[in-house]
């Protein structure tokens, strides 16, 4: 045998073991990066989750919160990662719409992470407290132009800080970081709480992080971000009072990895969460929370948080919402 035959049969075998070695992913526990807290929106739906995907993938998931700076560090650790599908993202709307547009200084770009999916959506509701006299979003609008409106939220550069902004834009309050005081907070409970006991007038956030002060009438529902009503929200949707635009304003949970993430490991992921959003326990449970189940494919996913991005971006740009640092 020649030489150069001997390297042509040795690249072939190389082929055959490489071939064989992406057919076989996943050959060991995958790492799943929660880039928040215990408890928040993001680690409830993964941990939601993590049993029916877990199954479906057939290895364990190694879930790990890794959290600090707004969901960055833990988007930096996958970003950074090897590009070989054992270490994925629970990205979310934070993460990578809502800082990708507010803050100036950000360690990464949407280009960093290759989407697999976004899987879970929760429309934003506004609400306020029902001793308020408020009933709807036109007599929020009355109170804002009188003055001394507040709105509440888990921090400068969330999605509640650009939500509160955003809604009252689109009522027709040209400067609403003048005409209503923001008020940022240290999370969203704190940030609910302000509204009930009284000290902001409204807070517009995830449908989940309101359901059972809504279920329990503590909290009074003016408005939903979506097309369709919300269960449980007996509010009037943005399709109800004529501002589509409002639909970009939603929260989100997908599963990203690293940029170079593979077709073929792309599409795995594709076929697990087609599994796995269709588990009834796990449906039921998101429904609960108020969540909307909707799986996108990669292609659906990119177009969606790139359309979110940029509506976010516009607003930042126009009213000056910039967050240095």
């Amino acid at each position: 045998m020649t030489l150069k035959t001997i390297f042509t049969v040795g690249a072939f075998a190389a082929g055959l073991t490489a071939t064989a070695a992406l057919a076989e992913y996943p050959e060991r526990p995958i790492n799943m990066i929660i880039p928040y807290g215990a408890g928040g929106a993001t680690d409830i739906s993964a941990r939601t989750i993590a049993e029916p995907l877990g199954t479906a993938v057939g290895k364990p998931l190694v879930m790990a919160n890794v959290t600090g700076a707004g969901g960055a560090t833990g988007s930096v650790a996958v970003q950074n990662a090897s590009p070989d599908g054992y270490t994925m993202l629970f990205a979310r709307v934070g993460s990578h719409s809502v800082s990708p547009a507010m803050k100036a200084t950000l360690p990464y770009t949407l280009d960093d992470f290759r989407f697999v999916t976004v899987y879970e959506i929760n429309p934003v509701a506004c609400a306020v407290n029902p001793s308020s006299g408020i009933e709807s979003m036109e007599d929020l609008v009355a109170k804002v132009k009188e003055g001394g409106v507040t709105y509440s939220s888990s921090g400068v550069g969330s999605l509640l800080h650009l939500a509160g902004a955003m809604v009252l834009r689109e009522f027709g309050i040209e400067d609403p970081l003048e005409a209503a005081t923001h008020i940022p907070l240290k999370g969203g409970g704190a940030a609910a709480t302000a509204v009930l006991n009284g000290t902001a007038t409204f807070i517009c956030t995830n449908s989940s992080a309101l359901a059972s002060f809504v279920a329990n009438e503590q909290l009074n529902p003016i408005l939903v971000t979506t097309a369709e009503p919300v269960p449980g929200f007996d509010a009037p949707t943005s399709a109800d009072v004529g501002k589509p635009q409002l639909e970009q304003l939603v929260g989100w949970t997908g599963i990203a990895g690293p940029a170079g993430l593979p077709d073929d490991v792309a599409a795995k992921w594709g076929e697990w969460m087609a599994t796995a959003t269709k588990d009834e326990d796990f449906l039921t449970k998101m429904t609960e929370r108020g969540s909307v189940i909707e799986l996108m494919s990669p292609e659906e996913a990119n177009e969606f948080i790139e359309t979110q991005y940029n509506t976010f971006r516009k607003l930042v740009d126009e009213l000056g919402m910039r967050v240095e640092g």
